[in-house]
């Protein structure tokens, strides 16, 4: 966290997903990777912006906010606790979609009020808000 400016640079990602039955190591491990992405850009910079004056949101596409790319992620670790859940299914397969993003918002607020003592409870957490937070 830049304190002059409010900015997070999330540096290193390491997420552990118990998953069930893997089917297929590779595709899985995107997968996550992808889930650890949306979760930084849930936490620090997708939100939906709404002019009061008329109810109507100002940023109704993906092309009016900055979703995260691959120049704003930089180490992503992921790791898959393999488990027999057969209440789930016969083989014990689960969907993995969103099970990387799932903690990773409450992670980054938790490593910002690690770096500056500022608890964070609403999404995104842009620089004015941490700038603003006492």
């Amino acid at each position: 966290v830049d304190p002059d400016l409010g900015t997070v640079k999330v540096t290193r990602v390491i997420e552990i997903t118990a998953t069930g039955t893997i089917i297929n190591p590779l595709t899985s491990h995107s997968q996550e990777i992808g889930g650890v992405v949306w979760g930084i850009g849930m936490a620090l910079t997708e939100g939906t912006e709404v002019d009061h004056r008329y109810g109507r949101m100002t940023n109704p596409t993906l092309a009016d906010y900055h979703v995260p790319v691959n120049a704003d992620v930089h180490e992503v670790e992921t790791m898959f606790v393999e488990e027999n859940d057969l209440i789930v299914n016969e083989l014990g397969i689960k969907g993995m979609g969103e099970l990387g993003m799932v903690g990773i918002p409450a992670a980054i607020a938790n490593a910002i009020f690690h770096a500056t003592g500022k608890r964070m409870r609403h999404l995104p957490i842009t620089p004015d808000k941490i700038l603003m937070a006492s």
